[in-house]
């Protein structure tokens, strides 16, 4: 029997997936090092993932 594939998860649409970035300050420190912060997709916190219709309409109950 054929194995059916499991379903990917949902994409968060504001950041196609690419949840956390990171960003250069400019400059360098005092040991040669890049100074970066990072950032987080604000639509899915982070996950790269959208939640589904489901875990919205039950989180307004």
């Amino acid at each position: 029997m054929a194995q059916h594939p499991s379903a990917s998860p949902r994409i968060c649409p504001a950041c196609d997936g690419f949840a956390s970035v990171a960003i250069t300050l400019g400059g360098r420190d005092h040991h040669g090092h890049l100074r970066t912060i990072t950032a987080h997709c604000p639509a899915c916190q982070g996950t790269g993932t959208a939640r589904t219709r489901r875990d919205r309409e039950g989180a307004r109950a």
